[in-house]
């Protein structure tokens, strides 16, 4: 089983690739679902890391609904991440409604030839996710990242397992979302290939008492989050992907 880590910094990528996990999805700003990462950081990571780095591709949080503007900004950042030898992109767009923005994912899609590419989770927000596979296979997508439309993979595990049926093998489904040691097992004995884990742990990074200068809400300057090395290595275990 592949085990992929989303890792939110420099540090989060080194300790991804020294506990032995096989690929990287790099992002920025865990705290509002994820944002792309800068080029500096991006190019730090691939002259670092050995296994394949993934790159998200969303240029500000909130919904997946992006304007002509916000489209180009994510194209002018998958042509410098294939530029940077970067393996795959993470990315999708949705219509106000929710369904698969089909034209515009197509544009990215196309542009991000020959990297793999992986529709996000802005799938768990569509309105019927049978109907989002199939237009996602018929796209060429060569994964999605879902939950299985729940607040974790764990609880969205029967939607997942049918998605990952009705996929015919065009398609990986890759289960995100609160997986941790103690429930990875179950996403392999499911039958499941691939899995997507932050193993995350946080470390408080300023002692001194006081009230944070940014929203309580998504930012606090008093703690670091990033990817946790025995963690990691414990999914690994679990899921008998450290031989």
């Amino acid at each position: 089983m592949i085990v992929e880590v989303c890792a939110n910094s420099f540090e989060s990528a080194l300790n991804a690739e020294k506990a032995g996990a096989h690929r990287i999805e790099l992002c920025s700003e865990l705290a509002v679902g994820g944002i792309t990462p800068s080029f500096g950081l991006i190019k730090k990571v691939m002259e670092s890391l050995s296994i394949p780095v993934f790159v998200l591709i969303r240029p500000r949080s909130g919904n997946f609904t992006f304007s002509d503007d916000e489209m180009d900004i994510m194209k002018h950042d998958i042509a410098m991440c294939k530029e940077l030898g970067c393996a795959g992109i993470v990315s999708g767009i949705l219509n106000r409604d929710n369904t698969i923005d089909t034209e515009k994912t197509k544009e990215l899609i196309e542009l991000s030839k020959s990297l793999e590419f992986t529709f996000h989770r802005a799938f768990d927000w569509v309105p019927n996710a049978k109907e989002a596979l199939e237009q996602l296979k018929a796209l060429g997508v060569n994964r999605i990242l879902t939950s299985g439309q729940e607040s974790s993979a764990e609880k969205g595990l029967a939607l997942l397992q049918k998605l990952k049926d009705k996929t015919e093998g065009e398609l990986n489904i890759l289960p995100g979302g609160g997986i941790k040691p103690e429930n990875a097992g179950k996403f392999r004995s499911a039958g499941f290939s691939e899995i997507h884990v932050s193993a995350s742990t946080i470390e408080t990074v300023i002692e001194t008492p006081k009230v944070s200068m940014n929203s309580a809400k998504f930012f606090d300057e008093t703690i670091k989050s990033y990817s946790d090395i025995k963690t990691i290595k414990q999914i690994l275990a679990v899921t008998g992907s450290d031989a």
